[in-house]
C-alpha cells in the first residue's frame, strides 16, 4: 500500500538540492527557525508526521518511540550509524528505520588519513603558532613530528571504511597495516594491499597508530578503556573518527598527559558537541567537529540514498536500506 500527501520532519538543513526533492514527496515541517531540534521537537515530529529524516545528532529515547499517538512509521537517519535509535524499541512498535551506508566511506578515509598527518606531523599545533602570531621564523627544531611512511597502522574494525583506510595507508604511505576484526575478513577485500589479522591486545601493544573503525554497540562501549589505552606503545597515537563512546575519554586525557600516548587525532566524542576541557587543553591532540563525511558530494550522495530509501517506503516497497528488523504496516 502507498502513502498519498505524506508529511514529512526534517530535523535539520540538508543539502538545497534534496530539501528541494523532499519537498517535491510531501509536505515539510521542520523545528521552529531550522535550530536543532529539542526532545519536544523530536517527540512532535513523531506524533505529526509520517516519516522523520533525523541524524545521527538526534537522540530518541525509548519513550519517544513508543509515545501514543505517534503518526510515524519511518525514522529515515541521514548517516550510518544508528546507535542514536533504540533499534529493539523500534522493531517492537512497527517504526521502519533507515540509513545511508556505503556512500560516506571514501569521505571519512580521506578524513581519518589527515587526521593521521595532522597529529604525527604536529599541524595544528603549527597553525596555531602561526594564527597567534608567535612564529619567529624556519628553526631546526621546531615543532619537530614524525615520518608517516614506514609506520605500523593497527585498524580496530576493518568494515567499509577501515578497509578504505587501510589501502590508503598501505598503497599510498607506505604503511606497515595489521587489523582486529571480529569476525573473519574476505580474502577480496584485502584486494592490492597487504594487512594481517592480530589480536586487538597485541595490536594495541606494536602499532605506532592505532585508528578506530568499529560501530557504536554495547560490546564497543569504551573498548579503549583505562586498561587498553595504557597497553598501547609508547610514543603512540590514537584517532578516532568512528563514534566517541568507543574511548573512555578521562582515560584518553590521562594516557596522553602522562604516557604512552604521543597524540591523538579526534573527530567524535562521546557526548556531541561536548568535548572534554581535558582534551582541548592538551597541544598533541587534534580536535575536528565531526567532518568525517562533511564534502558537498558525500553529503549530497547522503541525501540521496535518504531519498531512496523514503521512495521506496511511500510506495510500499522493500527500503534499500532497511534497518529495522520488522517494517512497518502502512495501512
Amino acid at each position: 500500500m502507498t502513502v498519498s500527501h505524506p508529511i514529512l520532519y526534517l530535523t535539520r538543513h540538508f543539502p538545497s538540492s534534496i530539501e528541494t526533492a523532499l519537498a517535491d514527496l510531501g509536505e515539510v515541517l521542520h523545528p521552529p527557525e531550522w535550530r536543532p531540534p529539542t526532545a519536544d521537537d523530536l517527540l512532535g515530529g513523531l506524533a505529526g508526521a509520517d516519516v522523520v529524516v533525523c541524524t545521527v545528532a538526534d537522540r530518541f529515547t525509548p519513550h519517544m518511540l513508543r509515545q501514543v499517538p505517534r503518526q510515524a512509521r519511518l525514522l529515515a537517519s541521514f548517516g550510518v550509524g544508528v546507535d542514536h535509535i533504540p533499534l529493539a524499541v523500534a522493531e517492537e512498535v512497527g517504526l521502519a528505520v533507515s540509513n545511508t551506508p556505503g556512500v560516506l566511506t571514501e569521505a571519512t578515509a580521506d578524513l581519518t588519513m589527515a587526521l593521521i598527518l595532522a597529529t604525527l606531523r604536529r599541524l595544528g599545533e603549527g597553525e596555531r603558532l602561526v594564527r597567534a602570531g608567535q612564529w619567529t621564523g624556519w628553526e631546526p627544531t621546531q615543532l619537530l613530528g614524525r615520518d608517516v611512511s614506514g609506520r605500523v597502522l593497527g585498524i580496530v574494525g576493518l568494515g567499509r571504511i577501515g578497509t578504505a583506510v587501510a589501502r590508503r595507508a598501505s598503497c599510498g604511505f607506505g604503511m606497515r597495516v595489521q587489523y582486529a576484526n571480529p569476525r573473519p575478513v574476505p580474502p577480496e577485500s584485502l584486494s592490492g594491499f597487504e594487512a594481517t589479522p592480530c589480536p586487538l591486545d597485541e595490536l594495541l601493544q606494536t602499532s605506532d597508530i592505532v585508528s578506530l573503525h568499529c560501530p557504536a554497540t554495547p560490546e564497543t562501549y569504551h573498548l579503549l578503556d583505562r586498561t587498553r589505552l595504557q597497553q598501547m606503545a609508547p610514543g603512540s597515537i590514537l584517532i578516532n573518527a568512528a563514534r566517541g563512546s568507543i574511548v573512555d575519554e578521562r582515560a584518553l586525557a590521562e594516557a596522553l598527559r602522562t604516557g604512552p600516548l604521543a597524540g591523538a587525532g579526534l573527530d567524535v566524542f562521546e557526548h556531541e558537541p561536548e568535548v572534554p576541557d581535558a582534551l582541548r587543553q592538551l597541544d598533541q591532540v587534534v580536535l575536528l567537529p565531526h567532518l568525517g563525511s562533511a564534502t558537498v558530494e558525500t553529503r549530497v550522495a547522503m541525501g540521496e540514498a535518504v531519498l531512496a530509501n523514503i521512495r521506496a517506503f511511500l510506495q510500499g516497497d522493500r527500503l534499500p536500506h532497511l534497518v529495522a528488523h520488522r517494517p512497518p504496516s502502512l495501512s
